[in-house]
């Protein structure tokens, strides 16, 4: 048995994990899908001040409060920067980090950096206009699902029925790492992009650097960003393949 820790991006919660706990749980493993602070369940609690290292204290106070050990950390999208700094922080709670459509970003980076000028200037944008000053409101998910195959029009319903406004603070506060983490084995499971690409990226983008070395292995899910929702049997399985084994 496998314990799995499940963390997900902007604008979601630990709904968006049920297909992959289900089929994970269904192999024996031990599962805990998170809801960030002010998102999903915890929605009510979202307010300004909620930045990065509130998240990372959330995920940081499960290991801690379920007295987890040997997890596999996974986090997607964003939430790829969440785990790599509870990792850090918690190095040897951990047997492995798992970046699903992500990568880890280096000491001192906020995600917001590693949008290109002109959507970090929109969603600056949208925060203002939409978002009383703090909070990112969700994309146009039906617009973005649009031909992506296992997201039928339930699926769609559902993500924009339970996603919520993302608290802007996390994605402009810079992580702070020590290193500790560096040492832990890394799987990439890459839908919107592929192991070339990351490759590509570690060698050419100081914010990518972390993305390549001996420590990665990869496996290309092609999908759109969010492969927890289209392609839910195919993640859990690759997870449940590359988990760490005594």
């Amino acid at each position: 048995m496998t314990t799995f820790v499940l963390v997900p991006g902007f604008w979601l919660g630990a709904w968006a994990w049920q297909p992959v706990t289900a089929r994970l749980r269904g192999h024996g493993h031990d599962v805990y899908p998170i809801s960030l602070t002010g998102l999903g369940e915890r929605a009510h609690l979202a307010r300004p001040d909620i930045d990065l290292d509130v998240h990372i204290t959330d995920v940081c106070n499960v290991l801690r409060y379920e007295d987890l050990r040997e997890v596999v950390l996974v986090g997607h999208s964003y939430a790829g920067l969440v785990v790599t700094a509870a990792a850090d922080r918690m190095p040897d709670r951990v047997a492995q980090l798992v970046y699903v459509d992500t990568g880890p970003l280096p000491d001192g980076a906020a995600q917001a950096e590693f949008t290109p000028p002109d959507e970090r200037e929109r969603n600056e944008a949208l925060v203002t206009e939409c978002g009383d000053g703090w909070l990112l409101p969700p994309p146009p998910w039906a617009q973005l699902a649009a031909g992506v195959a296992g997201m039928d029009g339930a699926s769609v319903a559902r993500l924009c029925d339970r996603s919520v406004a993302q608290p802007w603070a996390t994605a402009t506060s810079p992580v702070r790492l020590t290193g500790a983490w560096q040492s832990l084995p890394r799987l990439g499971v890459l839908s919107s992009f592929t192991e070339a690409q990351a490759v590509g990226m570690a060698e050419a983008v100081p914010l990518c650097r972390h993305m390549a070395g001996d420590t990665w292995h990869y496996e290309e899910l092609p999908t759109w960003h969010w492969p927890m929702l289209s392609r839910p049997a195919e993640l859990a399985a690759i997870l449940h393949r590359n988990r760490p084994t005594a």
